[in-house]
């Protein structure tokens, strides 16, 4: 009888496994149903029709009473994590650097790299991906998403920051 008993709370234990830990058909679930089927064989050959019925209707009773247990919002609330982040991404270009603002290349863009407007850094991208040396000076046409699309300014264009 205890074997039997043990048998089924393994079978529970491993079926809540599956349903919280590693959901899907995994050895976990095949495991409690191997328990299952173990505890009915013995319940059967052991006990008669009344052992087996006996314990097929406790496995029934427990697996769903674990499930429901375990599926239940209340339980997830107690697993899952209550910290909030509160870190934000960097701002947008767009918050920060306006159209016709100069700067200049820190890296090759080719199309892409970077470049320095007002002592900050900002990942650019040239107009028409046309290949621009470093520390040549650039004008902001434009945005896309995080970067800063510019354009070379030719050497008579004014004052070229540095």
């Amino acid at each position: 009888m205890w074997f039997i008993i043990t048998l089924v709370i393994v079978g529970v234990l491993l079926l809540v496994a599956e349903l919280i830990l590693l959901p899907g058909i995994t050895v976990a679930g095949i495991c409690a149903f191997i328990s299952f089927l173990g505890a009915v064989y013995i319940g059967f050959t052991s006990y008669g029709k009344t052992g087996g019925y006996a314990t097929i209707l406790a496995i029934v009773v427990l697996a769903v009473t674990a499930t429901m247990l375990s599926l239940r919002s209340k339980t997830w609330r107690r697993l899952s994590l209550k910290q909030e982040v509160e870190g934000t991404s960097q701002p947008l270009p767009q918050e920060t650097v306006r159209e016709g603002q100069r700067g200049r290349t820190i890296t090759r863009l080719a199309p892409s790299g970077n470049v320095l407007i007002d002592g900050k850094t900002y990942e650019a991208r040239s107009l028409g991906d046309v290949y621009v040396d470093p520390n040549t000076a650039v004008q902001v046409t434009g945005f896309e998403n995080f970067t800063v699309i510019v354009k070379v300014l030719m050497p008579d264009a004014g004052d070229l920051p540095e």
